[in-house]
């Protein structure tokens, strides 16, 4: 039971610190060019880990395991934060925000191929219902211009998100978990900066003390306690079911979006919930009449 209420609380604050990511991001970017934002935050979140990981410095072991670190970097940092960040800019946030909560129906289906977790018609209905609750909630945000590039860069973000989190529980029985979510965000944020210094000029940043607020708040509570409790998450149970949790955080950055940005509450919003709800139910719960397996 002690550890069921861990994983609840564990759940509980990753999707609340992610959803408000969003608007905090929407909210930065006024100030700031989006790679350069994604680099800082990345590296201040990564320099704060390796600090905390100091004391178990001997399980580093860099050497060993350096191409690790680097290929979860560019999965789960590089390509994730920057071909996000870059996408926004040319499709609406809530169409883009649809598209990348494909996400958990990619987890699920890479857990299944390369992971070997269970795979009922059951689960597979609630991802997609999952998603479609997501897109649903999003509609209101598909006006405006919408480029193709915008579409590819927002399937990008998803598929690599997906990926990054399959790898990292491949390989997570090989290397210290707080270490690997240190130097992937460490090593992410170093490249980020060093892109964004070539793509944009760090004259165009105003250093004033909001975005350097919301800066530092998204940097520790989002980057650095937000990615070591998701990968313990999927360290300690099915990618599959904690991905499934995820489709709430679009739920949390409209609701932070309505209350600080000043957005508004549609019908849309409403069922795309239910939806949600029933997918995440038909995921984590096997019912007496649950499917057949579809795969071992």
């Amino acid at each position: 039971m002690r550890r069921h209420n861990k994983t609840i609380f564990l759940l509980t604050f990753l999707i609340l610190v992610w959803g408000i990511n969003w608007p905090l991001s929407k909210f930065a970017l006024q100030y700031t060019p989006p790679v350069l934002f994604a680099g800082l935050r990345a590296l201040i979140g990564g320099l704060l880990l390796v600090i905390v990981a100091l004391p178990k410095y001997k399980q580093l072991q860099f050497r060993r395991n350096w191409h690790v670190y680097l290929l979860s970097a560019l999965l789960s940092i590089v390509l994730y934060y920057g071909v996000q960040t870059i996408g926004l800019q040319y499709t609406p946030s809530g169409l883009f925000s649809a598209i990348v909560f494909l996400q958990p129906v990619l987890l699920g289906l890479f857990s299944w191929w390369w992971l070997g977790e269970r795979m009922t018609r059951q689960k597979m209905i609630g991802l997609i219902i999952g998603f479609v609750g997501v897109a649903t909630m999003s509609i209101g945000g598909m006006s405006g211009n919408i480029a193709p590039v915008g579409i590819l860069l927002a399937l990008v973000t998803a598929l690599t998100w997906a990926l990054g989190t399959v790898y990292v529980k491949k390989i997570g029985h090989r290397v210290d978990s707080l270490w690997l979510t240190a130097m992937q965000v460490t090593i992410g944020g170093i490249l980020l900066l060093a892109g964004g210094t070539e793509m944009e000029s760090w004259s165009d940043i105003t250093w004033n003390i909001p975005f350097i607020a919301d800066t530092v708040f998204i940097a520790v509570f989002v980057i650095a306690f937000g990615w070591f409790v998701y990968f313990k998450l999927i360290h300690e149970g099915e990618a599959s079911k904690v991905g499934s949790y995820t489709f709430l955080i679009p739920l949390v950055s409209i609701a932070a979006s309505v209350l600080f940005l000043n957005e508004h509450v549609s019908l849309n919003l409403v069922f795309g919930l239910l939806l949600i709800l029933a997918s995440i139910l038909l995921v984590n719960v096997r019912f007496r009449k649950a499917e057949k397996t579809t795969a071992a």
